[in-house]
């Protein structure tokens, strides 16, 4: 990935940062300029609190080039708590415990390195949300 189309992706990569439509009030994620609602123009900035649930889920046992030191990894389809739905990794989670339904929360992390100079790309991943219950459990 060239350095300049990394700087102008960063907001939406590290923050969840998308648009609103102040036509009809939806929610887009990436951000697009045009409403795929109702078609008027959306550029307003809006920051996703990042929070969601799995609502669809596949483990990746045979990765793409690039992707073969992360395998086995899940992959879900995240349905965000303002609407729209993101793909990503799902990180800090036993691959056999997910499930649909699992409440789930955006965070920053290494995607891969690229080529040979070595960038490191960073962006978002979500993991599952521990109740303190849920937490101290499993720590016991």
């Amino acid at each position: 990935m060239e350095i300049s189309r990394h700087w102008r992706l960063q907001q939406q990569r590290y923050g969840l940062v998308g648009e609103v439509c102040p036509h009809c009030d939806i929610k887009i994620f990436p951000p697009r300029d045009v409403c795929p609602n109702c078609a008027g123009e959306a550029k307003t900035l809006f920051q996703f609190s990042g929070r969601g649930e799995v609502y669809s889920y596949t483990t990746i046992y045979e990765p793409p080039e690039g992707f073969e030191g992360n395998a086995p990894y899940t992959v879900a389809i995240v349905k965000l708590e303002e609407g729209p739905m993101v793909t990503a990794q799902l990180t800090d989670v036993d691959n056999n415990r997910v499930s649909i339904g699992m409440p789930v929360e955006m965070v920053t992390r290494k995607l891969r390195e690229d080529g040979k100079r070595g960038m490191l790309i960073y962006g978002y991943k979500f993991r599952p949300v521990w109740s303190h219950q849920s937490a101290n459990q499993l720590a016991a």
